[in-house]
């Protein structure tokens, strides 16, 4: 089935925001993470950046695989957001294309191709340096959408607790609420 934006999705140009301070992907509270800042796009699609930080290399001055793995991931997660739904990877298949300096702004565009009951499909692109540059990494993936119960279930439950406690936090979990 065809994507369809929520309507009470963030607007196009709308940055979103993270969804958890301690993610390694969006947080802010993550010193070495990505710091990964995703805008919603037009229809069901969204861009990102981040630069490559020395924290995130594998062979020296290169980032690590596994960090563009993420940096995919997450702008694919951000999708989500437009689809007021909650979802988790269930699978990601990544291309890397070429190397990706350490220093690089990397320029992340996604977007949902279909929606399948709890199934999402999407896929994203990773350019350097912008918009128009070459190609470095690309991903298909699958996202299954789940209760917030997920994370309740199979979270530490000290990180639960922080995060029900947080007024930001509970702010952004109202906000896929179906019937608040």
């Amino acid at each position: 089935m065809r994507p369809v934006r929520h309507p009470d999705a963030p607007a196009p140009g709308e940055l979103l925001g993270a969804h958890y301070g301690q993610c390694f992907g969006c947080g802010e509270e993550q010193p070495h993470g990505l710091h990964l800042q995703a805008r919603a796009g037009e229809h069901v699609s969204i861009t990102a950046e981040f630069t490559v930080q020395a924290a995130h290399q594998g062979a020296p001055g290169l980032a690590h695989g596994g960090v563009l793995a993420t940096a995919l991931d997450e702008a694919l997660g951000s999708l989500n957001w437009l689809l007021r739904t909650i979802a988790v990877t269930g699978r990601l298949e990544t291309d890397f294309v070429r190397p990706v300096p350490v220093g690089t702004a990397l320029h992340l565009e996604a977007e949902v191709t279909a929606v399948a009951g709890r199934k999402i499909y999407c896929t994203a692109t990773g350019r350097i340096g912008g918009p128009e540059g070459p190609v470095a990494v690309r991903a298909d993936a699958l996202f299954i959408e789940v209760k917030v119960d997920h994370f309740i279930d199979h979270g530490r439950e000290e990180e639960i607790q922080a995060a029900m406690s947080d007024p930001d936090q509970v702010r952004r979990a109202r906000a896929f609420e179906v019937n608040p």
